[in-house]
């Protein structure tokens, strides 16, 4: 059975409501699956950029077809999304009492659709913005724009009122969990009261007409062209999700494994136990009167004498100096004031600093 598999187990009477930990599991689940993916888009669009770059330019586009695609497929077999079928559950619409529909019979048009939006769309959306609030704080400090333009006014408050409203979004889900495991509320994500359906235990009556369903689905044969079409990219659809749905369940440690790998919390660990042993420094090899003596404060400029303005760095030395200082005495000399490396303009590499 492709959308049950081995992993779903009919839930007892009386225990339809899933545990607070069941729910954000599933959730855990499609946010691993997206970082993994996105590094070895990476990998291959660094192995081979003419054939995959296209692959990393357009990922979050491609990416949220691929789910638009398999949320889809999902919600209409089995009324769950992928990762809420993979851990047994199916979605209800708010009101129904103690007549739950089987899982085959898929939700109402409007609980269908807008269950849909929300689950492709709103993560989608959210990943932007993310992209998006980083670029600003990236070129914030070095922006084109004079300080009393306009555009740059209301960047930076956005900026500073992002933090508040990502916040208030995260502080939204964690009361909306809070109150779930108190038995204050159905919903363990305000996204499914927007829904207007709440999450209950696959049962054996649904493993079973699911079953059935599955057994029809490939049995069934058809002979005009349309529905030959059709019934082959259902069965490719499905086969996908098969897929899909059998792999994550031996991967998932290791997707999780990838994700928690690649996240930038833990980026300082990771570098201090594979960063290579820091080199040492240049040899002075000019001599001259001309040469900075290096100043005994590490802020201040070799050059100028004075705290460091736009933080340049030399590639060929890897001293730091301001960049009017250093993009000046380069362009005179072609060389590092303090070793002599012969250095070109296209050797200044402009520093940001944790601060800004």
């Amino acid at each position: 059975m492709a959308e049950v598999g081995a992993h779903l187990t009919a839930a007892p009477a009386g225990e339809e409501r899933p545990s607070v930990f069941e729910a954000v599991a599933q959730d855990s689940l499609m946010a691993a699956v997206k970082p993994a993916l996105q590094h070895l888009v990476k990998v291959l669009a660094e192995s081979n950029p003419a054939r995959y770059g296209f692959l990393w330019r357009w990922f979050d586009e491609i990416y949220v077809l691929l789910d638009l695609l398999l949320q889809q497929h999902y919600l209409a077999r089995c009324s769950a999304s992928f990762s809420e079928n993979f851990y047994s559950m199916k979605r209800i619409p708010m009101g129904n009492g103690r007549q739950q529909p089987l899982a085959t019979a898929g939700l109402p048009k409007r609980h269908h659709w807008k269950s849909l939006l929300l689950l492709v769309l709103v993560p989608y959306l959210k990943g932007k913005l993310e992209k998006l609030v980083s670029s600003l704080r990236e070129e914030d400090e070095y922006s084109i724009h004079p300080p009393s333009s306009s555009w740059k006014r209301f960047y930076r408050a956005f900026l500073a009122a992002y933090p508040y409203v990502n916040m208030t979004w995260e502080g939204w889900f964690l009361i909306q969990q809070l109150c779930y495991i108190l038995g204050k509320a159905e919903h363990h994500s305000p996204l499914l009261k927007l829904a207007g359906v709440r999450l209950v235990r696959l049962t054996a009556e649904d493993i079973q007409a699911l079953e059935k369903k599955w057994a029809e689905s490939t049995s069934s044969q058809t002979h005009s062209l349309s529905s030959r079409v059709q019934s082959a990219l259902k069965r490719a659809l499905g086969a996908v999700a098969f897929s899909l749905s059998t792999g994550l369940s031996v991967s998932v440690f290791f997707l999780q494994f990838l994700d928690w790998w690649y996240s930038s919390e833990n980026q300082e660990t990771i570098k201090s136990l594979t960063a290579l042993p820091t080199p040492p420094p240049p040899v002075h090899l000019d001599h001259e009167p001309s040469s900075a003596v290096l100043p005994s404060l590490k802020s201040v400029c070799p050059l100028c004498r004075k705290v460091r303005v736009n933080a340049t760095a030399l590639a060929t030395s890897g001293f730091v100096f301001c960049y009017r200082c250093a993009h000046g005495f380069v362009k005179a000399h072609q060389r590092c004031p303090v070793t002599g490396y012969a250095t070109e303009l296209q050797h200044l590499v402009k520093l940001y600093s944790p601060e800004s």
